[in-house]
């Protein structure tokens, strides 16, 4: 059994363009090989825990107890999700040039010393590398003439790359605020390179 964790962080969820490319993603991967599983982490729906003294306290305890493990037991369930998966992939929009807040929150959980990475010469990743496909929406260009500042890239590709996942690919449905077909066209442009990544197969589709 081969397991896909399906991260999504969208305020429009399931009518979301990211949301939508991600199930043809998992579609055509359950077509191929029906000995997949999938396990969805949905961050507005189910908005995480923020971080308080009582994790931060817990990071520095030398001791397990009860109190430690209930201040630690969600970034623990986040990080085991990560640890059952063999690809994973994300969906979320641009906010502000980088990721949205329900992102950051997940991020915070998982990036823990001496459990996801840990700091020898720098920073050592202790999970396991695995294909890792992250759809971006944004409102404006990201690439191409005159793009916008883009902040997500970089420091989503240094969060996982710090925690051991290494072969990140990221696809783009840009210039979604300037009408539908500005949306139709980056659907197509961003099928086209899941086809040349090898991560689709079939034709485009339309939206």
């Amino acid at each position: 059994m081969h397991n896909t964790l399906f991260v999504h962080a969208s305020p429009h969820g399931k009518h979301a363009l990211g949301y939508r490319l991600a199930q043809k993603i998992l579609a055509e991967e359950t077509a191929r090989n029906s000995n997949v599983g999938l396990i969805e982490r949905d961050l507005v729906a189910a908005p995480l825990s923020p971080l308080t003294h009582h994790y931060s306290s817990a990071l520095l305890s030398h001791s397990i107890g009860d109190r430690v493990n209930a201040a630690l037991s969600e970034s623990e369930q986040l990080i085991r999700e990560l640890e059952q998966s063999d690809r994973l992939l994300i969906a979320l929009p641009m906010h502000n040039f980088s990721v949205p807040a329900a992102l950051k929150l997940w991020i915070d959980h998982v990036v823990r010393i001496n459990r996801t990475f840990i700091v020898s010469e720098g920073k050592q990743g202790l999970l396991h590398d695995r294909p890792t496909t992250v759809l971006v929406s944004a409102g404006g260009m990201l690439q191409g003439d005159n793009p916008q500042p883009d902040f997500l890239t970089p420091y989503l590709t240094l969060i996982l790359n710090t925690i051991g996942i290494r072969d990140v690919h990221f696809v783009y449905l840009q210039g979604l605020v300037f009408g539908e077909a500005a949306i139709a066209k980056a659907w197509q442009q961003a099928q086209t390179t899941l086809i040349e990544a090898g991560v689709l197969t079939n034709d485009v589709s339309s939206i």
